[in-house]
């Protein structure tokens, strides 16, 4: 499958999407005022004691930016000016602070639908105008597509190796690279790592889900009754409960969160993820539906924990909106099933706690697959970005961009390592432009 995208990804919206977006900006910043859902998992466990009122906005305001301010510019608009398409670290992390930052509830949505307009109509000028730059860094990044999705494929070994051990992550590799290479020799025009990335997560549930189920077996053998009574004089479960009852009021609220969602991945502008991104923006929906769709095991643990500890929950819910919305053929269907994902997902909220409660395992595996997503695509976009360095300057562009990258760890990361390596191509971008203009470097030619 070629991994390369055409080069000038543009971001020319027509004015459905143009509007759709402003919308679901407006929307989301509302319901972050409202501390109903922020994007941000970081973020979530602060907003019970906002909604509690032991906290003041302004400080979950101030809490909310260092948490997100590096994914926003550091990670969401590179990706977003390399590849063509939006993704939520663009459009969510900004309208959680807007929203949380808004003294009045009216104000909110007017600030979230003025994000969304800069988003829609600042960037597309913001690419143009970097395009025609001697050093055309944002064409530069597209040499991250090739490591972030070949990388991102391990994800599942990884995962797999740091909850049941080497034997099963080697298993797991060579079964892995054997179906990648049978992927490329017999299905070239599909995403290489797609069949691989079922079967390992696949084979991590499986791994989990027995383990749990042996582990139940011994318990009832041994004869144990007393879970459903600490159950009952459990604090936490009377929290979780008035949380999902919370939340549940919202219900209308959040079907049209969901529509809105669903209908912005329908219109293929938009991509939840790294990977995700590039398979859209090439036209590879249906491989990007299934990226996607794994990524939800890693995260439905999490979001559901501290939606129901805090009483906020996800603005994207479980993402089970982004695959379902890549694969529907039209916005008016993506709506109506937006909408009842939702529905189904604040109703089960509370069952989802309970269940998750009964298998440690399968929850430890959430665990270890969101870490592992992390530091497959940390070690990709870091290698990525060096590729741009290249691209963009030979081993200046590399002297550059990599040292921009470890005086950043140097000093204690003040950008977020994942964000840091393209933060880095876009100012060693800047900066072998000012030293092409000074007469002191050479672009390379393509």
């Amino acid at each position: 499958m070629n991994t390369t995208l055409a080069a000038g990804a543009t971001l020319d919206f027509s004015l459905a999407q143009q509007l759709t977006v402003i919308a679901l900006c407006a929307l989301t910043a509302f319901i972050s005022h409202m501390a109903l859902a922020v994007f941000n998992d970081g973020v979530r466990p602060f907003m019970l004691d906002f909604i509690q009122g032991r906290s003041t906005r302004s400080a979950t305001t101030a809490v909310s930016f260092g948490l997100s301010a590096g994914f926003i510019f550091g990670l969401g608009a590179p990706m977003a000016l390399s590849t063509g398409v939006l993704n939520p670290w663009l459009l969510f992390l900004p309208t959680d602070i807007l929203g949380l930052l808004a003294p009045k509830k009216w104000i909110a949505p007017i600030l979230g639908g003025a994000w969304g307009a800069v988003v829609v109509f600042g960037l597309n000028g913001a690419n143009n105008v970097a395009h025609d730059l001697p050093v055309d860094f944002l064409t530069a990044m597209q040499q991250m597509s090739t490591p972030i999705l070949f990388l991102f494929t391990l994800f599942p070994v990884l995962a797999i190796t740091k909850q049941f051990g080497r034997k099963w992550g080697g298993v797991a590799g060579v079964l892995e690279l054997a179906l990648v290479v049978m992927t490329m020799k017999i299905w070239p025009n599909m995403f290489a790592g797609a069949l691989a990335m079922a079967v390992g997560v696949l084979m991590l549930i499986g791994l989990a889900v027995a383990k749990d189920v042996r582990a139940r077996k011994a318990e009832r053998s041994e004869g144990g009754g007393v879970e459903e009574v600490a159950l009952a004089d459990d604090p936490m479960a009377s929290l979780f409960s008035s949380s999902a009852a919370r939340l549940r009021t919202f219900l209308p609220l959040f079907m049209v969160l969901g529509a809105g969602v669903c209908v912005l991945a329908q219109m293929h502008i938009f991509g939840g993820g790294e990977a995700t991104s590039f398979l859209i923006a090439k036209g590879h929906y249906s491989e990007a539906a299934q990226v996607d769709f794994y990524r939800v095991f890693g995260f439905i643990p999490l979001i559901a924990t501290t939606a129901l500890a805090s009483g906020a929950y996800g603005i994207a819910g479980f993402t089970l909106v982004y695959p379902i919305g890549y694969l529907l053929p039209n916005p008016f269907l993506a709506a109506i099933v937006g909408a009842a994902v939702f529905a189904v997902e604040v109703l089960a909220l509370s069952y989802i706690g309970k269940f998750l409660g009964r298998l440690p395992s399968v929850r430890d595996s959430s665990e270890h697959l969101r870490s592992a997503i992390t530091d497959t695509l940390q070690l990709a976009i870091l290698f990525g970005s060096l590729m741009a360095a290249n691209a963009m300057g030979a081993g200046l562009g590399i002297l550059v961009v990599g040292g921009l990258y470890l005086l950043n760890e140097a000093m204690g990361r003040p950008v977020v390592r994942m964000a840091a390596a393209p933060a880095a191509v876009i100012v060693g971008g800047i900066l072998l432009n000012l030293l092409y203009w000074l007469d002191l470097f050479t672009p390379i030619k393509s």
